[in-house]
């Protein structure tokens, strides 16, 4: 598939690397793809970036038809723009895309697409410590039709943001609110998927934690109210004496692709790794025989966030003594060592742009 190229006439002036914040600078271009029913995906292009003209009536502003993606391109020390386990993203989203009725992408096409794009769009890779070139996929429907049945029309698009720390703390620990009033997902809805909807339903309890003086919301099970599931945004470790656990994937949580990265790293160093249901009464108790070592969340946007506090039902207890444990940090450090280039990337992980 040929993917048309037009050039932006106004290029956008480039924000200093020292005062990136996340989500909210955007590069010149981006891609687009319509599908049509009886046709397929068709006509793929990187434009100007510019805002999306829609009908009022198209279904995704009425029925919330839409998924999206997140994965970042890293500027390595001698140049090299590099991506973490892409293919695993473009995956997820055809997942999430399935769960919803939008039709499958192929997965070759839309790596295609963003790595054409990464190079229209090179001179935007931040390389300052700790930055990176963010990469949003996301796809929608856009049929003009009031009525609940899946579109016959849709877009899927990728839109790019150089970034700095997704939390203003950095790799200093955060302190989690866990959440006893709101539900976000239960097996068999939204919540393996990255939908749009699933967010949503996450806001009310995000604000609380925020007006509370808290960073992010820890979920627990929608049906007992008792079971560890994720963070907001990342998924959840705990280490339990010299065990790394982490809530299973059950079909109500998000199969984190930094979560997988920190699984098999973590294994690879002959760390117990345990992915299984654990009790938020467990946790609490592992902090009260003084058995919880550390906790720290996973995801793209933060990549290892450790913990270190939470408050449940007022209860507030910290982990580390609030401060990083040795084994987040060298997750951290290992992690981001591979992404940048820094470290040798033994299992394949990195795809070279550039």
């Amino acid at each position: 598939m040929n993917i048309r190229f037009e050039q932006t006439q106004n290029p956008k002036p480039k924000p200093p690397q020292d005062a990136l914040f996340f989500g909210k600078y955007f590069t010149d271009h981006m891609f687009v793809m319509e599908y049509d029913e009886g046709k397929g995906w068709h006509d793929p292009a990187i434009v100007p970036y510019a805002p999306i003209s829609m009908d009022p009536a198209s279904m995704v502003l009425h029925y919330g038809q839409a998924v999206f993606e997140g994965l970042k391109c890293y500027r390595a020390g001698d140049g090299r723009l590099l991506l973490f386990r892409p293919e695993r993203n473009f995956a997820r989203l055809n997942k999430s895309d399935e769960r919803v009725c939008i039709p499958h992408i192929d997965e070759e096409i839309a790596l295609k697409a963003l790595t054409e794009l990464i190079k229209v769009e090179k001179d935007w890779v931040p390389s300052a410590e700790g930055t990176s070139l963010y990469v949003r996929p996301f796809t929608f429907s856009t049929e003009a039709h009031v009525g609940v049945h899946p579109s016959g029309s849709y877009k899927f698009v990728i839109i790019l943001s150089p970034v700095g720390a997704y939390y203003p703390e950095g790799l200093n620990p955060v302190k989690i609110y866990i959440e006893d009033e709101y539900v976000r997902a239960v097996k068999g809805g939204l919540g393996f998927t990255k939908a749009a909807a699933n967010y949503a339903a996450s806001l009310r309890a995000q604000q609380k934690a925020i007006e509370l003086g808290y960073t992010q919301v820890l979920w627990l099970d929608g049906v007992e109210r008792k079971y560890v599931e994720e963070v907001g945004t990342m998924n959840v470790f705990f280490i339990i004496n010299d065990e790394i656990v982490t809530p299973s994937l059950e079909g109500s949580i998000l199969p984190g692709v930094t979560r997988d990265s920190t699984i098999a790293l973590a294994r690879s160093w002959g760390v117990k790794v345990t992915e299984r249901r654990i009790a938020i009464d467990e946790v609490y108790s592992a902090y009260e025989d003084g058995s919880l070592k550390e906790a720290f969340g996973t995801g793209t946007a933060a990549v290892i966030s450790p913990i270190g506090e939470f408050n449940w039902a007022g209860r507030k207890f910290r982990v580390a003594d609030g401060g990083i444990g040795e084994i987040s940090a060298r997750l951290y450090e290992e992690l981001t060592g591979i992404q940048y280039g820094r470290l040798e990337d033994k299992f394949g992980w990195v795809k070279e742009v550039l």
